[in-house]
């Protein structure tokens, strides 16, 4: 019932999304359609790697049209303009603009197809909400719920390791068909991490109340949307690329400081020399 693609590896325990190298795309996804009106899905999944300070892309969960999304692209190894919800795992912050948060990043976007993700903006200025989440490196297990119910859309994590459930945010007014699709992709580019799956449980959820104006609707026909999103902000032109700004301009400095150190080098043994032939001449 399940498909995979990219740089992909199916172990005995888990699945690897992404090796901890440059450049991988992976990606799992379930290939029957989702009739649930109402549902949960709990993701156990692991980022690690050797690096401490540079690393990325991140992980995603996605509720996507299988007919015009693909999972190959470059948001998190989906496609950009894809329709349905994407709960992104953001580990690398590219920061080009001012935001409040911390990374790794969780948060969320609802999409019918016409909004591109914006890697240097880090997706706010299309994310719904958002919270910052450390699960990057954890020595014990780290989960991930997103649970659709009522229009609402709840995301809580448990990397604390306590078996609670810590709520990051929850967005009411997000219309999402049914019929879509499950999946779980991973992205690395310069910086990299290991992008780890070992399980995707998925539970139909009985609402206590059930919303009366969704009586007699067609749920296949919902066209995805939300009701809230972040106030959009300018866009800077950045002249590196996404995740490797801060690297440029560490390897940059660091060059010119070789370059430094070579010249001066250079020049003292340029004087030496020059000193050691004006003695011949006394």
């Amino acid at each position: 019932h399940w498909d995979f693609g990219g740089s992909t590896v199916i172990a005995s325990d888990f699945i690897r999304l992404t090796p901890d190298s440059q450049s991988h795309r992976g990606a799992v996804w379930c290939k029957i359609p989702v009739r649930m009106r109402h549902w949960e899905v709990q993701m156990h999944f692991r980022v690690h790697g050797s690096s401490g300070n540079l690393f990325g892309d991140g992980i995603a969960f996605w509720y996507i049209d299988p007919a015009v999304s693909k999972f190959n692209g470059p948001v998190f190894g989906m496609q950009d303009k894809f329709r349905g919800l994407g709960v992104l795992l953001d580990t690398y912050s590219n920061h080009n603009g001012p935001h409040s948060h911390d990374h790794p990043y969780i948060s969320a976007m609802v999409n019918n197809g016409s909004l591109a993700y914006d890697h240097d903006r880090d997706g706010t200025h299309s994310q719904l909400d958002g919270c910052t989440a450390r699960f990057r490196n954890r020595d014990h297990d780290t989960l991930l719920s997103i649970r659709y119910v009522n229009n609402a859309l709840l995301v809580a994590t448990d990397i604390e390791n306590k078996q609670i459930w810590q709520p990051c945010f929850r967005v009411p007014n997000v219309k999402l068909p049914t019929h879509f699709v499950f999946g779980v992709s991973a992205m690395t580019g310069d910086l990299s991490d290991n992008h780890d799956l070992l399980s995707v449980k998925v539970y139909e959820i009985e609402p206590k109340e059930p919303l009366e104006d969704n009586i007699g609707v067609d749920y296949r026909t919902i066209e995805p949307s939300a009701d809230s999103a972040e106030p959009p902000r300018p866009h800077v032109d950045s002249q590196a690329d996404s995740g490797w700004s801060f690297l440029r301009i560490f390897l940059l400095v660091l060059f010119c400081a070789i370059g430094l150190v070579t010249l001066l080098v250079l020049g003292l043994v340029y004087h030496t020399r020059q000193q050691r032939k004006k003695k011949r001449f006394y």
